[in-house]
């Protein structure tokens, strides 16, 4: 009994929200290598239809930009971005009361924590900044 060679992929960080712009739900898709020769690496896109890479750019790199999917494919599983979390009304509420000029802070701090405060409110009441 021949022993079976583990599978490799190639992977792509897919945005299920592309045509919105990125918005942080990423997940991480597998493209099974179907063959790999000195200059190519094969794989399958899409479930069944046919590509190939350059083998020495994507092992040179760890990465390469696949232009037919206008996506970058990785030969190791990518980190999923995280977006950080949005400070709450009360924290921004308290960095505007912090960047007061009675406070100590600036006219143009206190202008700019007030604006983010603003629209942070306006977001959550349901009103476009």
């Amino acid at each position: 009994m021949a022993d079976l060679a583990p599978t490799e992929y190639l992977y792509e960080l897919w945005d299920a929200n592309w045509d919105d712009g990125p918005l942080g739900n990423y997940r991480v898709l597998r493209h099974e290598i179907t063959r790999k020769t000195p200059k190519r690496i094969y794989f399958t896109r899409g479930g069944s239809r046919p590509a190939f890479v350059d083998r020495q750019r994507i092992e040179a790199n760890g990465e390469i930009f696949y232009r037919p999917i206008a996506r970058t494919l990785y030969l190791a599983p990518p980190e999923i971005p995280h977006q950080p979390k949005r400070a709450s009304l009360a924290e921004l509420k308290q960095q505007m009361a912090n960047a007061h000029p009675d406070r100590g802070g600036t006219d143009e701090a206190f202008i700019a924590a007030r604006q983010r405060y603003e629209v942070a409110k306006a977001r959550q009441d349901g009103a476009r900044p």
